[in-house]
């Protein structure tokens, strides 16, 4: 009975000290494996009363492949007049299936508009378009005080990556780099915010920059207005990194796993004294 006693009094120390070793352990592997705030906090280096100047007048320009919603108006005794140079009847290079009409952008930049023919939009913003066609109708006598809307029928972003393939349509055609990250439901702890990459084509080119919300400089970047088609591209921290860098991240831990058993023991040696 004694010894049994004797076995339960100095078994109850040494479970202590297991559940010391098993949780410096776990404070251990935690402080090795987790995402850092700096790693994914959003535009650090702002503060309470931050000012940054934004492109406010940016504008979508036209590009070949684009869709365009085109309507034409004019006085209520012009209603005959204004009829062929709407296409609500017809689809034309639209993707929604005849629900309604849209003007393709072909690969030279141009549309065909009824009766005035081949149109050149590329480059152009759809406020310019507008005040193009109200000129050339007007101009060539088709339809007097002729009133203009253009709309972007495809203005989407689409995301690839880390977070899946998706896409989000922006009906107001206008769209900044956060919104978008928001739109789509915003990043993984997981991705990594230093090299999140817009790619655009410009000029028959793909264009790629990385940019990081991490840092206010974002609103300075060039591609922080997002134009139509745009693709955000994302990756994880695990797949950014080089071999090289995974031996080095694995030894950091194994380094650290042996200092903190090592101080473990050197603690329970000192109890035990």
């Amino acid at each position: 009975m004694q010894t049994a006693l004797l076995n339960i009094h100095l078994f109850k120390p040494m479970k202590t000290k297991l559940k010391i070793v098993f949780l410096t352990l776990c404070t251990a592997l935690a402080f090795t494996s987790c995402v850092t705030p700096s790693q994914v906090n959003y535009l650090q280096d702002m503060r309470h009363g931050s000012q940054i100047e934004l492109e406010n007048k940016f504008q979508a320009r036209i590009c070949p492949y684009d869709e365009l919603d085109i309507y034409v108006f004019g006085p209520v005794d012009d209603e005959k007049l204004v009829k062929p140079f709407n296409l609500s009847n017809m689809s034309i290079g639209t993707s929604s299936g005849g629900q309604r009409g849209a003007y393709l952008v072909d690969v030279n930049g141009d549309i065909q508009f009824p009766v005035l023919g081949s149109v050149h939009v590329a480059g152009l913003t759809r406020l310019e378009l507008q005040d193009t066609l109200k000129h050339r109708l007007e101009r060539e006598s088709l339809l007097n005080q002729a009133v203009v809307m253009v709309r972007f029928a495809n203005f989407k972003i689409f995301f690839l990556g880390a977070e899946g393939g998706k896409s989000i349509t922006i009906t107001n055609e206008r769209c900044t780099f956060l919104e978008a990250l928001a739109l789509c439901g915003d990043l993984s702890v997981y991705t990594s915010r230093n090299k999140i990459a817009v790619m655009r084509e410009i000029d028959g080119k793909m264009v790629m920059r990385y940019l990081d919300p991490r840092s206010s400089s974002v609103f300075q970047d060039p591609f922080f207005m997002l134009q139509q088609n745009d693709f955000i591209i994302t990756q994880n921290y695990n797949t950014s990194t080089t071999r090289q860098e995974a031996r080095n991240f694995v030894s950091m831990w194994v380094s650290t796993a042996m200092s903190t058993i090592t101080l473990v023991l050197t603690v329970i040696n000192l109890i035990n004294r």
